[in-house]
């Protein structure tokens, strides 16, 4: 039985419980027979199966360890994100090398994530750049062992294709604070975002204090921060302007 087939029968949660003595095994044979030995290879084949039918019905499973000694073999360091997750439920992300699964989000997030939508849209047509806004869903990379999906997103110049997954050269990121997310949003993804060169803004909205928090590239490796909780942002590059009150308005 493939697979495939597998996803139909099996007790996810049974296979959940034994992954961890899948893996001890597979670690144990390995050190002690070395990567080619057959009883390695059908150890590393079995953890595969195992690893691709719980990553594709994951029930309940909230993060999936990419182990380092299996040689990368099925999540490597090179995986695309978005193809690996390409018709899945839910939302993931990829930070150092581990797939998370994202929470479910409350009402008042997702209201607030489509006010910031829609004045990220507006200002872009007020201003009249070659720009365009990606809500949730698209994944943008850090590097090969880290990849977000921005609660909204800037990038400018040609429109990328329909069949687009990441978004190579944002200019403005934004996330919408939760509770589940507030320390990563804050520490991780801060430094990690600025990696990448094309971005000049990061905007960390708060639903609960109604601010946001304006991270913006400076000259040479200083990222300057102000607090907004009123009046107007400046969002140079690309030229945008953005009333705050109109982030909290859905």
């Amino acid at each position: 039985m493939g697979w495939q087939g597998l996803l139909r029968v099996v007790d996810f949660q049974a296979l959940l419980s034994s992954q961890p003595a899948v893996a001890a095994a597979l670690d144990k044979a390995q050190r002690a027979s070395g990567t080619k030995a057959p009883e390695v290879k059908a150890l590393r084949e079995a953890y595969y199966l195992l690893a691709k039918v719980l990553w594709t019905r994951r029930a309940s499973i909230q993060r999936v360890h990419d182990l380092a000694w299996l040689d990368h073999t099925v999540v490597s360091a090179g995986t695309r994100l978005g193809r690996a997750w390409e018709g899945q439920e839910g939302r993931f992300e990829l930070y150092a090398g581990v797939v998370y699964a994202m929470t479910p989000e409350r009402a008042e997030h997702a209201e607030i994530k489509y006010a910031v939508q829609s004045a990220l849209v507006a200002a872009i047509k007020r201003a009249g750049v070659l720009c365009h806004m990606l809500p949730d869903g698209m994944t943008v990379r850090v590097d090969d062992d880290t990849a977000h999906e921005p609660d909204a997103l800037v990038y400018c110049g040609p429109k990328l294709p329909g069949s687009a997954i990441e978004v190579p050269n944002p200019v403005i990121v934004v996330e919408v604070l939760s509770p589940s997310t507030r320390h990563i949003d804050a520490s991780a993804k801060l430094a990690g975002y600025f990696r990448i060169a094309s971005v000049a803004h990061y905007l960390i909205v708060d639903p609960d204090q109604h601010i946001v928090i304006h991270h913006r590239r400076d000259e040479g490796d200083v990222i300057a921060t102000r607090i907004v909780g009123e009046g107007s942002l400046r969002l140079d590059p690309p030229g945008l302007e953005l009333a705050v009150a109109d982030l909290f308005s859905a």
